[in-house]
């Protein structure tokens, strides 16, 4: 299946909706430093660096999903919270491109700051539109005077087209990412083509810190990735405390100008605290080992916390291809790793990212050649793995 990436960031979406198994056709973004990230990651001709509101849709060809995370500073928390008021506001830009590329659906992610009681008409506004997209608001006409017309709409004689439109708040941490972040979710489907989309269920335990980056501490100074630099003075003051070591991390976070807030922390169990390094945040966002992100660390962090993480992507993007191809929802990877990847240690984990020829029954015979049970069906706990299976993967593939 087909993709245009909208609003792309640092390619947080577009890896995850790859591992599903899209093929993008074209990223647009503003940011020069998210460009150069994604020219690392993925094909530099499909990048391209303007003004969505100057970009020709049409120019994709035809492409059976528009997705994409329109800018969250409009409805932020820490922002200054303007929503339609606000220039950079680009869910206008999202409805265009459904309106002139006619996908077969839709995935846009957004800050949960979208569902606040003071954005609630706009929100409405926001879901109308996207479920009519021919329906465009004339010259001159206020959002508030068409939204009264949309709500007038009787789908039943309606002719234009129109999409099944549904949005939910997910919490990352429920889907395999070691991090609590709340982000909302609007999905639609193109009504003519009869399909039904089921959201993902959640996954069992919770990962944390520690069993993300734990390895790193026991890696030779050496075998660390370049990205891999401690940076000085992280601080503790109200209301940013960093995260625990031993527990899934605070949402990570671009903050004010681009400069990381105490989200952006871990504090060890011995009391110390320290900024996490790009690589960390990396995974902790599930980004393979191997992912370029571009900028000093400030910039890098910035892009990092925009960006959607990996896994929830790619779950939300097995999701989509099996709603479209009418085979119902897929919570967990198809390709038979599921079980086998969520208990398995980060060597292992990171060695069935990195190869594509390690399927899933090799990682399922590899754990359990070396002594792995099955996970507890309560509680969530992770269960322990043999070192051997660690050293044997931590050398050649972190």
């Amino acid at each position: 299946m087909t993709c245009l990436e909208l609003f792309s960031g640092c390619g947080g979406l577009a890896k995850g909706l790859e591992l599903a198994g899209f093929k993008q056709r074209a990223f647009v973004e503003f940011n020069k430093w998210a460009c150069k990230s994604l020219r690392e990651n993925f094909d530099p001709s499909l990048v391209h660096e303007m003004d969505v509101r100057k970009f020709d849709f049409q120019s994709v060809g035809d492409v059976d999903v528009v997705a994409g995370g329109p800018p969250c500073p409009p409805f932020s928390l820490g922002g200054l919270a303007k929503a339609h008021e606000d220039e950079r506001d680009m869910f206008p830009e999202a409805i265009r491109a459904i309106h002139e590329l006619r996908p077969k659906g839709f995935l846009f992610e957004n800050v949960k700051g979208l569902l606040r009681k003071s954005f609630a008409d706009y929100f409405s506004y926001i879901i109308l539109r996207l479920t009519f997209p021919d329906c465009s608001i004339p010259q001159g006409m206020t959002w508030r005077k068409h939204l009264e017309i949309l709500r007038k709409i009787n789908p039943q004689d309606y002719g234009g087209l129109r999409y099944d439109v549904q949005y939910k708040m997910m919490n990352a941490v429920n889907y395999g990412v070691p991090q609590n972040r709340e982000r909302v979710f609007i999905v639609g489907m193109r009504s003519d083509i009869k399909v039904e989309w089921a959201w993902p269920s959640p996954v069992p335990g919770k990962r944390t810190i520690a069993e993300t980056i734990g390895h790193l501490a026991t890696t030779k100074k050496i075998l660390l990735p370049k990205d891999h630099v401690i940076v000085s003075g992280a601080r503790e003051y109200p209301g940013h405390s960093g995260s625990n070591y031993n527990a899934p991390s605070k949402t990570i976070k671009a903050g004010a100008h681009g400069v990381p807030g105490g989200e952006n922390m871990i504090r060890f169990p011995d009391g110390k605290l320290r900024y996490m390094t790009i690589h960390e945040a990396k995974l902790i966002q599930t980004f393979p080992a191997d992912y370029e992100i571009s900028g000093s660390w400030g910039e890098a962090m910035r892009q990092i916390g925009n960006a959607v993480p990996v896994r929830l992507a790619e779950t939300m993007g097995r999701c989509m291809v099996a709603a479209l191809s009418g085979n119902g929802s897929q919570s967990l990877p198809s390709d038979g790793y599921g079980v086998a990847y969520r208990c398995s240690p980060v060597q292992l984990r990171l060695a069935i990212e990195k190869r594509k020829k390690y399927k899933g029954s090799t990682a399922t015979k590899a754990v359990a050649k070396k002594g792995a049970t099955k996970p507890k069906s309560k509680g969530g706990k992770r269960v322990k793995r043999q070192k051997s299976v660690k050293a044997k993967y931590a050398k050649r593939d972190v």
